[in-house]
């Protein structure tokens, strides 16, 4: 399946053929639904076939192979049919909140000296957990300093690695409770220019402008060590 998300977290829609369609979900030989996966929703859209015919995506979700995404139609939606030409298109505005809230996440871990140990992408409100036992700089500290690397418009962009390369540089994985997947030949790094560098395969902006008013909403204490910030768009 060709992820076009991966290369172009932009794009909201792309032409596909379905390669089957069953009760776990639908396949299509390429897609821009991004699955579910390290922390950010998998997207919403619709399938609209030639002759009109449209089917509601309720979510994607990750299937066995790398880069299989299983489209999941919401309840009571009709099956396409397999060779069916659609277009497949997502909820834009959703995917770019994703986007603008994920690339927002990173900033924090440049801004917060600590490892991550969890985090959830909403286009609401997100969470990121962090292993900071003895915080050293408060909500408002912290918005501010994300505000100051917004303003300063920096440029986002993804960048591949080999295995090997991630294996010599350990630092690049900044999650504590999950690993990047290996074993493909490479691996996807997301790069903020000067601020940050690490492991990840989700969508996001390409310049820290776009993520706009952004606001730690709430600091949690979530364990002797686990504390929870809570991250707001302010639009």
């Amino acid at each position: 399946m060709e992820a076009v998300f991966r290369n172009d977290a932009y794009a909201r829609s792309c032409s596909a053929t379905v390669i089957e369609a069953g009760p776990e979900g639908i396949r299509l030989d390429r897609t821009v639904f991004y699955p579910t996966s390290g922390g950010q929703p998998g997207d919403s859209g619709v399938l609209i076939a030639a002759d009109g015919s449209r089917y509601t995506i309720a979510g994607a979700v990750k299937g066995a192979a790398p880069d299989d995404v299983l489209h999941q139609l919401a309840e009571g939606s009709a099956l396409p049919a397999a060779g069916a030409r659609v277009t497949a298109q997502i909820d834009w505005d959703t995917r770019y909140r994703h986007m603008r809230m994920h690339t927002a996440l990173h900033l924090i871990c440049a801004v917060v000296d600590a490892g991550i140990t969890g985090a959830q992408v909403g286009a609401q409100k997100s969470r990121i957990d962090l292993d900071w036992p003895e915080p050293d700089m408060t909500r408002e500290e912290i918005t501010a300093r994300l505000a100051e690397i917004v303003a300063a418009d920096r440029p986002v962009r993804p960048i591949w690695i080999t295995d090997e390369e991630l294996a010599a540089q350990p630092e690049l994985v900044r999650s504590m409770s999950v690993s990047p997947p290996t074993g493909f030949g490479r691996v996807r790094l997301l790069e903020i220019e000067g601020v940050d560098l690490q492991a990840c395969g989700g969508t996001h902006v390409a310049s820290t402008g776009e993520i706009g008013a952004v606001e730690i909403a709430k600091i949690e204490n979530k364990g002797k060590q686990n504390r929870r910030l809570n991250v707001v768009l302010r639009d």
